[in-house]
């Protein structure tokens, strides 16, 4: 299933081999905020490159974090939906804005619904 390499049995080195690139956790941001076609991806303030968001959802759907599904034929085009192991990675990132708020001036806060959000909702 994964088409990361581990380096090590480390839960965090091996975390970050899976989602530790500049992009991973902003595409699972967006999934978890309701976005789930490729051109509302492209639409993020962060400005990912066509190119390296092909690459990355092949790559989170190769890991088992997210699944596509074609909602056109002519031409094909997919919806990128997590599945529950990307979905488990709301804590994370729920834990990442309270760091950046805390740590990083100038962060914008994130809405409250995302930060109440639990795992199973």
């Amino acid at each position: 299933m994964a088409s990361y390499s581990k380096r090590s049995g480390c839960p965090i080195a091996s975390s970050l081999d899976l989602v530790g690139d500049r992009w991973s956790l902003v595409i699972l941001r967006d999934l978890l905020n309701g976005k789930s076609r490729y051109a509302e991806f492209l639409t993020s303030p962060e400005g990912i490159s066509t190119n390296i968001l092909a690459d990355r959802l092949a790559a989170m759907e190769a890991d088992g974090l997210v699944t596509r599904q074609p909602y056109q034929l002519k031409p094909k085009r997919f919806s990128y939906h997590l599945t529950p192991r990307g979905a488990a990675f709301l804590p994370v990132l729920q834990a990442l804005c309270v760091w950046g708020n805390a740590h990083l001036p100038g962060t914008w806060t994130p809405p409250a619904a995302f930060m109440a959000r639990t795992v199973d909702q």
